[in-house]
């Protein structure tokens, strides 16, 4: 081949090349999905659960999708009642009002007493991540969990933990559990079982009305939380707390509508998840130096803590009936195997050292 017949070839050669390479760039990548998903809960965002919600978990999700670059998330927000009211998210997700949202398990009673064993189990501990990651093991272990929240058309997440652990805030002096006799406390489902033996009156209530049911006189005062009572500015109402301890409680759960999760592709599922665990332990974390923080802003704010010395606390903790085996022996009635939930629970706690003033599981 003589040297004139090599350059024709060449560049027919190169002007392939090019051609291929033009077809490429002209050609459209590959296209994105946007998935709309609808985040709701009743509580407004100044609520630490929706303020992570909204800084942590919407980001990381979205950060977390977009290293494949297949499906983006369209979120529509809906907070502070714009779709449901706190006591109305698990009906809410249920009826497909929403696709996503965080359920408050503890005021919804009977309906997710399956989600109760920390509220059974008073001052046992304050360990939120502890508490936290315990729940989530046993949604794993006991199908109890799953299927209770199958039944109300929804696909468990995560447990989460927002509280290191429950005090007594009054509007007027209490430094001792006898104080609080004849008063009206105000708290959400569970955990008024904790006020007979203090001859306290428990009211049913909720963290977005304490405070207007103290300033009106409806109630004397509320079972909460030191990060809860700053960010909601309790001192005004509320100025005296006794720090009791009386534990740290599971109360959130991260759901998704099962319809909607039908629909959602494995590797956005996936995402969900995973990052539903990271807010969890993010969470967790918080609560532990907040709580430590919101003391000082409370006392800054007007209130006055007093500590309950712990032979009143033993002593409290002892004259409650064995509230966790009734909560156990209920959910074995209906084959929800509470007992088996309670002892798993008990033995991470034991196994974590943790200053229980009750073997609940085992007297």
């Amino acid at each position: 081949m003589n040297s004139r017949s090599d350059a024709i070839w060449r560049r027919i050669a190169l002007n392939a090349v090019a051609g291929v390479a033009l077809a490429a760039a002209c050609l459209p990548a590959m296209a994105q999905t946007t998935i709309n998903l609808t985040a709701i809960d009743g509580y407004p965002p100044r609520a630490l659960w929706i303020k992570e919600f909204v800084n942590f978990y919407i980001p990381e999700v979205d950060k977390r999708l977009a290293q494949s670059s297949k499906y983006k998330i369209r979120w529509n927000q809906a907070w502070g009642g714009q779709i449901v009211k706190p006591a109305g998210v698990l009906e809410g997700l249920q009826k497909g009002l929403g696709d996503i949202g965080i359920v408050t398990t503890a005021i919804y009673g009977d309906k997710m007493k399956v989600m109760a064993v920390a509220y059974a189990t008073p001052f046992t501990s304050s360990d939120p991540l502890l508490v936290a990651r315990t729940i989530d093991e046993l949604a794993d272990k006991f199908p109890a969990i799953n299927k209770v929240f199958a039944s109300y058309n929804q696909v468990f997440l995560s447990a989460q933990v927002v509280l290191d652990s429950y005090q007594m805030f009054t509007k007027n002096e209490a430094k001792a559990v006898n104080q609080f006799k004849g008063m009206k406390i105000a708290s959400a489902g569970f955990n008024l079982r904790y006020l007979p033996p203090t001859g306290a009156v428990g009211v049913a209530g909720s963290l977005n009305n304490y405070y207007n049911m103290i300033q009106t006189g409806v109630v004397d005062g509320c079972m909460l939380w030191a990060e809860a009572a700053a960010t909601f500015k309790l001192a005004e109402v509320a100025p005296y707390m006794l720090q009791a301890d009386i534990g740290s409680m599971n109360s959130k759960v991260v759901t998704v509508n099962a319809d909607t999760w039908k629909r959602l592709p494995p590797e956005v599922q996936k995402v969900l998840k995973e990052v539903a665990v990271a807010y969890r332990d993010r969470l967790a974390r918080l609560a532990v130096s907040l709580g430590e923080k919101s003391i000082a802003t409370y006392k800054k704010g007007g209130g006055q803590v007093y500590v309950l010395p712990k032979a009143e606390r033993t002593a409290w903790a002892r004259s409650l009936p064995n509230v966790a085996k009734e909560w156990a022996q209920s959910l074995d009635k209906e084959g929800l195997n509470g007992s088996a939930m309670l002892a798993y629970y008990m033995d991470k706690m034991r196994a974590a050292k943790q200053p229980m003033e009750r073997q609940w599981d085992k007297e």
